[in-house]
């Protein structure tokens, strides 16, 4: 069985909660964690994301904004979008070269950071939230939950992602041995 009516506008609510909250607070840890975004662009540097300093402020901004977006429900799957790009982003360039799992710092946790907040917007933000206050009945409305959802959160996310990557990533290539 699955639930319908109130139990799963409040389930949906809780997972939005509970994703948008964490996104948003690493997104405010890169800004204000120790060292603060200083810190975090010689980090972003180091993994070839260059200029640092932009792109550690575009992460966060984008990790804050889309956290608390999906916590409250408000344009969801453009939440969904910024998830899926700074995860697709960081898979590319720290976790997918260790594996799959986070234990050896793979890329497991980013990936279900990218894919839950897409499949949340494939059933729609519920109830309890902005889009439903702004866009119930309305003939917009088609495109908060279903495919389109889908579509806007997956698609918007990819191209995001791909877009960083083409601009920004420039990592040090490896050096070659010198022959004796």
């Amino acid at each position: 069985m699955i639930a319908g009516g109130v139990e799963l506008d409040i389930a949906v609510l809780l997972m939005r909660l509970l994703l948008g909250l964490t996104m948003a607070a690493h997104g405010w840890n890169k800004f204000f964690g120790k060292g603060g975004i200083q810190a975090r662009a010689a980090w972003f540097e180091s993994i070839g994301m260059k200029p640092g300093l932009f792109n550690a402020r575009a992460a966060a901004s984008v990790e804050l904004a889309a956290g608390l977006a999906l916590a409250l429900g408000a344009f969801t799957p453009l939440a969904a979008a910024g998830f899926v790009a700074v995860m697709l982003v960081a898979i590319r360039t720290v976790s997918g070269r260790n594996g799959f799992f986070i234990t050896a710092n793979g890329y497991e946790y980013n990936l279900v950071l990218a894919a839950t907040p897409v499949l949340l917007a494939m059933i729609g933000a519920g109830r309890f939230s902005v889009d439903h206050l702004l866009f119930a009945g309305t003939p917009i409305a088609g495109l908060f939950s279903g495919w389109w959802a889908f579509a806007i959160g997956a698609g918007l996310g990819i191209l995001g992602a791909l877009g960083q990557l083409a601009l920004f990533y420039r990592p040090t290539p490896p050096k070659k041995p010198i022959a004796v």
